[in-house]
């Protein structure tokens, strides 16, 4: 009887934790979005590193384990923006991951998590995740590809060619490769001894109360503005990646809400930043070849050896990694995103909406709450025959 290998689209079940050269690259395919908000989230809010890493490094083990799927947590996004803009400290921080945390398990158990799921058309779902591949790319390309000059062009330019020659390879994973290239030019041209002794050492993370007061500060000034973008992002978009490669688990809505949830629950009482899920997290592993949940235990493995034992200087440390590899990265786990649109492209009606959501969420101030209230009502517009494109 001839042997039937899974399509991507519809991978096999048989194995829900496995750990070989696809898992691995795949595990590097949310490393772009996730060093620099977390370098950048200790440098301004002055959090221990210690606990900021072990505890985002848990957070992986767990969602990898409890999914079975390449299914990763990132930083909240909103949260890291004010809290790098405005120098927000941890214990306001903590309050506010306690916040959401409390915020995100009322939905849940209560059911109105479903009931927006149900509101909330598909179109807006690709919209929403068309607008997060524009911020991905234009953060690549404007940021990372250029910083290290034209030295950093030339190894952006040998990454990317990698990476189209290897992309979906079994074989030999373009991430992988990818990531070598870029450990062999820190080593020969980035790396300073002296700095790297000094980071070296043990350290565990603390243990947090949080204050009534906190709570509350961090719930107004964090835990709203997040909110939108996690409904969207988070929950929705991040179900919806799943639905398309992942058909015969359905995960549902209340599921992620609940896991999410109970992150956030935990990480502040251990000085962990809020977390939570994300499509393009998923999609960057997926894309990068991970099809089950061991690519996010070795992603998380990562980051609890670098807070246990590179706490101590992990800003210094990191910083030798070339950023233009990471913009490659970065770079085609938008390209995926915006991919997820063909679905749609036959309606125009759809597409419009999706397109409209997308430069909305990328382009204003909280952006994906309008995008998501003012697609939903242009969908539904369109479908009652007020506004009118055809289909």
């Amino acid at each position: 009887m001839p042997t039937t290998h899974p399509t991507p689209s519809q991978p096999s079940t048989r194995r829900r934790i496995r750990f070989d050269r696809n898992e691995l690259a795949g595990a590097f395919g949310d490393l772009g979005t996730d060093l620099p908000l977390l370098i950048g989230i200790i440098a301004a809010s002055g959090m221990d590193s210690a606990g900021v890493l072990v505890v985002f490094g848990l957070m992986q083990v767990f969602s990898g384990l409890w999914y079975g799927m390449p299914m990763p947590v990132q930083p909240l996004k909103a949260f890291a923006a004010l809290v790098i803009a405005q120098q927000i400290p941890g214990r306001v921080i903590f309050g506010g991951g306690l916040a959401i945390g409390l915020s995100m398990l009322v939905l849940a158990a209560t059911g109105l998590i479903d009931a927006l799921a149900r509101l909330i058309p598909k179109p807006v779902v690709r919209g929403i995740q068309f607008g997060l591949a524009l911020q991905l790319a234009t953060l690549a390309l404007r940021e990372y590809v250029p910083a290290d000059g034209l030295p950093g062009f030339a190894l952006a330019a040998a990454a990317f060619l990698i990476t189209v020659v290897l992309l979906g390879n079994r074989r030999w994973p373009a991430a992988l490769i990818v990531i070598a290239l870029g450990v062999v030019y820190a080593l020969v041209f980035k790396l300073d001894l002296a700095t790297a002794q000094k980071a070296v050492g043990f350290h565990l993370p603390g243990f947090h109360i949080p204050q009534r007061a906190d709570i509350l500060t961090g719930a107004l000034l964090l835990a709203l503005p997040q909110i939108p973008l996690s409904l969207g992002n988070s929950i929705l978009a991040t179900r919806q990646v799943l639905a398309d490669h992942f058909p015969e688990r359905n995960v549902t809505v209340r599921q992620i809400s609940f896991t999410y949830a109970c992150m956030n629950l935990v990480a502040p009482f251990f000085g962990g930043f809020p977390v939570c899920h994300g499509s393009g997290g998923l999609v960057g592993h997926y894309a990068f070849g991970a099809r089950t949940g061991g690519s996010v235990v070795l992603y998380g493995g990562l980051f609890l050896v670098l807070g246990l034992f590179f706490s101590q200087g992990f800003a210094e440390v990191v910083q030798i990694f070339p950023l233009p590899i990471l913009g490659v990265l970065l770079l085609f786990e938008a390209l995926t995103l915006a991919a997820l649109l063909r679905d749609i492209v036959t309606s125009k009606a759809d597409l419009t909406v999706a397109l409209l959501v997308g430069l909305l969420c990328a382009g204003l101030p909280y952006g994906y709450l309008v995008g998501l209230v003012v697609g939903t009502a242009v969908y539904y517009a369109m479908r009652r025959g007020w506004v009118g494109l055809g289909r």
